[in-house]
Parts: C-alpha cells; structure tokens; sequence
C-alpha cells in the first residue's frame, strides 16, 4: 500500500504516543503505540469507551493473562475508533468536508493524489463523483506497536514463575499478535533470542502466496551488521523483517545506544549500497525455513522498506535523506511533542519543553535500564526524585516493576530506581567504609536513577484529568537534542507544513545541520568516556575508545566528500559544515592521541 506521507511518527516514551493513532491515522499519518505499560493502556481504554459510549468489561489482574488481554483490546479499540473516524471523513457531504480537505492539504506538494483531488474539484466534480475518489484513494495511517525486547521481566503468580510466554514482552507481543491490527511490531533495544523464537508461534507473522501479511516486522537498528544478523536469526524461524528503521545513536530521543561510534550518513549509505544483498541473502535463508515448516513460500519476492530517524528538523533534510538513501520515510519525533494534536503531553511539561535549551537537553544516566537517556533538565519527575534523596528515603515506590530486571538481591527481580533496591545498595556501600570523596560519588551512582516506567505515563494521566494517586504526578520526558530549536505550541498544520517546506517553524537560526550536531554529540560522548575511563582502563575499553575514535574519523571523511560532491542541496550552509567537520576532525586527533598516549603508558 502506497503511504500518503513521507513521514512517520516514531514511538516517544511510553504515553506521548499512547493514543497517537486516534489523532492523525485519519489523515494517513502512521504513528507507533508502545506496549510497556498495560496499567496505562487500561485506564485510556475506559476512559475512551466512556467517551465514545463503547461498553467497558475492566480487565483485572486477578484474571488469566491479563496484561495480553488488555494490550488486545486497547489496540482493538483503537482500530475500531481510527476507522470509525477514517469512514467518517470519507462519507462526509462536500459542503462539510473540512476533514477531506484539511487531509488534502496536510498532503506533500507534487503529491499524485492531491494533484489529482485538486483537479477534480477544478473541473466540477460532483459529490458523488469526489466521495467515490475519496473513498477510493485516501488511504488511513497505520498503528503500529513498540516493544523493547530486553523489558521482558518474568512474571510470577504469588511465590510461583510463570511460564516464560507470561514474561512481559512476550506477553505484550501476543497481544499485539491476537489483535485487529494489520501493522507491524517495532522491536527496539537489541535482539531477545527467545523473543524472536515466540513470534513464530503465531500465523498473523507468516507470509500468504502473494507476500502479504497481517502483522509485519519493522526492526530499529543503529548498524548495517546488526540489521544483517538480526534479519537472518528472525529468517531462520521463517519471520521476514518487512522495513530496517535505522535510528541515530545518539541524535535522538529516549534511549541512546552509541554503538562503536557509527554515524547516521555512513550507516545510511551502507544500506543503501548492500540493501539488494541484504534481501536476497535474508530471503534464501527464510525461504528454507518456510519449505522446511511446510508452509506457503511467496511466489514473488519479498520486499523491504528502509527508514531512517534521529534528528531530522528541516525539509531540506528530509527531502536530502529521502533522495540520497532511498529511503521510503523519515521519522519526525522530538518536534510532534509541541504538537497537542497529535501527542499526548501535560501542559506544565509543554511550555518547558516550549522554553528548553540546549543546556536543558542532555545524555543521562537515569534509566534504570542502565543505558543513556536523552532527559530534559529540571523535570518533575527529577525534582520527586532529589526531594527524596533529601528526605534519606532514595528510590521509587515501584508501582508498576516493569523493569525490575536487576536480580542482585532477590531472583524476582528490583528496579534500581526502587527504594528497595537503593536501600540494600547504599547499606552495601556503607559496609565498605570507603573515603568520603569515593562514597559520594558511589551514593549519586546508586540514586540517580529515575522511575521513569512510571514517570515517562503519567503526562498522559495528567493530560486527561485522571486518577494519579499510585503513580503520583512526577513527569520523565524524553525528547532529543533537536527540541532546543522549537520554541512554541504547533498544530498539525502547522508542522506538516514544516516537513513539507510551506513553512518554517524553527524559532532559531542557528540550528546545525543534522549530520554536524550528531557528530557533536558523538564527540561529546567520547571525551566523557574517555575522561571516565583514564584512571583505570581495562584492555577491552581501550579497544573499544579507540575503535570508536577510528569509526568517527571514517564518518568525518565520508561526510567531507559527501558535502564537496552535493550540487543541489545545502548550498547556504555547505561552506560552514566543511569548517565544522575540519575542526572536528582536529578535536578528534587530539583525542586519539590522547587515548594512544594512555594506551602505552598503562
């Protein structure tokens, strides 16, 4: 199916997207529903089945599978209201199609089908004669899901474990898979074996005759060999990995995986340049697998979408990475969360990510999941969290344990942003009776982390009025570096308007060009790595400095050449990004010296 925009919106947190598809499907926007927290998921389904007046069954957690169950009818419902709307707008009168023409018109210029509408309504089309255009050419926006496949906590029923399907993703997973939903599963943050072995067990994931599938596979990676790797394994189980959504490492919201220091263009380029490859070598392997489970073997061959996201902020951009990659859409995040209409965001959150600069934007160590996470500055959540540290009583109540994965102390399971879990810990370290400078700084170690299983829902709580009390109103954010540019409330319009080029809703002009600030950042990174590593380095850190160092140079001189060859695009900026990608590559040889230096003295 031909999509009608050249965007997505990618998954933010785990409720700025939660109802998403209920905002923009309607105009053929595809938009990505993360499936961590069911609690939530649950709350939204009655409030909208009151709104709507849909009858409501709660489903509680004293019943069977309850977490698979609530995913499945949020999702149905959500598919239910999306064409419920979708249906509305393309049976509207003429005379009151505000609907038609505002999907019309959010559409990129030179669009076949706006073309198309356009001249229709020109050359005095007839109501009936545009309704059956309408109802025939407009196309809805998918709703499609996110599962980070390592939050794949066990579960248990009062002392006893459950069996491994009623782990967390995977019970995620089978309500996706038991859904309505024709979409596709975007599975993030690494590759989970036992995952990938489940998914086989559902029919929806299989190919018919023709290639079609119910339910597809949309893998986020940061590297063309992870993509490779990931794509066989899923292959082998006879499951095809239907688009590659390449996401900048660090140039983006939420979690950030540096990986070894691989940049957008050069990723992009190597997918571009091995993408044939890619398909053919996965497709032998899953046409096997398919022969050897005696089921359907496609007769034509398989097709794969390649995306990329991370910091994309002007149509300039957008257009470049479509055209130079062939990419087949660019995922816009950061900016949609000033977008009321389409995300979900609690006003007090909105003007401070309204009034956020660069300063306020950075790469924390908050997660409990123990991975870098893109955080806005002085967020109520944060501002809960030192509140407690003050009070001698660190961590989180942990309401919902969707990421008590940590089994130090107990084989259930504890989040380290949890009160217990902080608690054993700094008793532990007390034990040590280490200098005072050291024990500080292993005590901020140990408390820094943040609820954000519970912090990054609750703006969605607070958005629509409802009951708080477990959770309480501390808000995580997430948005990436490129907020610091917007600086005011968009409609839809208006930020269509924007990715298409009608319109400039940058408040600054001193915004670098994407490929630049990722670099930055990679730099940034590198130097507190570095700096964090000098006084004790172990063999396997030292190779990893250095070949993150080796992987940036590489990147810097791809994208020298890539901005002397370009004749058609950036030419106000190129002279400047030349320089910058000169001085980085000064800053970085400092840096290599250094850690050579390091390396033979130790």
């Amino acid at each position: 199916m031909k999509h009608a925009h050249s965007f997505h919106i990618p998954v933010m947190g785990i409720g700025f997207t939660i109802d998403t598809p209920l905002k923009v499907a309607q105009y053929g926007m595809d938009s990505v529903i993360s499936l961590v927290d069911d609690i939530l998921l649950e709350k939204l389904r009655k409030m909208y089945s009151k709104k709507f007046e849909i009858p409501y069954h709660e489903i509680t957690e004293k019943m069977d599978d309850f977490r698979a169950q609530r995913i499945t009818a949020y999702l149905n419902l959500i598919n239910d209201l999306v064409d419920k709307k979708f249906e509305a707008l393309k049976n509207v009168a003429l005379e009151k199609s505000d609907e038609v023409k505002a999907y019309i018109g959010m559409l990129p210029d030179g669009a076949t089908i706006k073309e198309e509408f356009l001249k229709l309504v020109e050359n005095g089309g007839s109501i009936s004669e545009i309704k059956h255009w309408v109802s025939r050419y407009l196309t809805k926006g998918r709703i499609d899901v996110n599962i980070m496949t390592k939050v794949d906590k066990d579960n248990y029923r009062k002392d006893e474990k459950l069996p491994v399907e009623y782990n967390d993703a995977h019970a995620a997973l089978r309500g996706f898979a038991n859904s309505k939903l024709n979409s596709s599963v975007v599975l993030s943050a690494g590759m989970n074996p036992r995952l990938y072995a489940y998914m086989a067990k559902f029919d929806s994931f299989f190919p018919d005759e023709k290639g079609g599938f119910e339910k597809r596979i949309i893998l986020k990676v940061s590297d063309y060999r992870s993509a490779l790797i990931q794509g066989k394994f899923l292959a082998k189980k006879g499951l095809w990995v239907s688009e590659y959504r390449i996401e900048s490492g660090l140039n983006c919201g939420g979690h950030a995986f540096a990986t070894d220091g691989y940049l957008l263009g050069p990723v992009l380029a190597e997918f571009k340049e091995k993408r044939e490859a890619l398909r053919m070598s996965i497709e032998s392997v899953l046409n096997e697998e398919l022969k050897n489970q005696g089921r359907v073997v496609p007769q034509d061959p398989l097709k794969i979408k390649v995306s990329a996201q991370g910091g994309v902020g002007t149509q300039e951009e957008h257009e470049f990475l479509i055209d130079e990659y062939d990419l087949d859409s660019v995922g816009w995040g950061t900016p949609f969360l000033l977008v009321p209409e389409a995300t979900t965001v609690d006003e007090a959150t909105l003007q401070k990510l309204v009034k956020a600069k660069e300063d306020d934007l950075y790469l924390s160590n908050i997660s409990p999941l123990g991975v870098p996470f893109n955080n806005l500055r002085d967020n109520t959540k944060d501002i809960e969290k030192e509140v407690l540290i003050k009070k001698g009583r660190p961590g989180s109540s942990c309401p919902k344990k969707f990421v008590a994965l940590n089994k130090d102390f107990k084989e259930k399971g504890m989040c380290t942003a949890s009160r217990e879990y902080q608690y054993l810990k700094i008793k532990a370290l007390e034990e040590k009776a280490l200098p005072v400078s050291e024990y500080k700084k292993a005590f901020n170690k140990i408390t820094e982390k943040s609820c954000t299983c519970v912090g990054l829902g609750t703006s969605a709580l607070l958005k629509y009025n409802m009951d708080t009390k477990i959770e309480g109103e501390g808000v995580s954010i997430c948005p990436g570096p490129n907020m610091a540019y917007y600086s005011k409330i968009m409609t839809l319009k208006d930020i269509t308007d924007h990715i298409y080029g009608r319109a400039n809703m940058l408040s600054r002009v001193d915004r670098p060009n994407l490929f630049v600030k990722e670099l930055h950042i990679y730099i940034d990174f590198l130097k507190n790595k570095f700096e964090a590593l000098k006084t004790d380095m172990s063999k396997k850190e030292e190779k990893y400095l250095l070949t993150f160092t080796n992987n940036l140079k590489s990147g810097i001189s791809y994208y020298q050449n890539l901005f002397e060859g370009i004749k058609t695009c950036f030419e106000d900026i190129k002279v400047t990004v030349l320089k910058e990608l000169e001085a980085s590559e000064k800053v970085l040889d400092g840096l290599n010296a250094e850690i050579h230096d390091r390396v033979v003295a130790g």
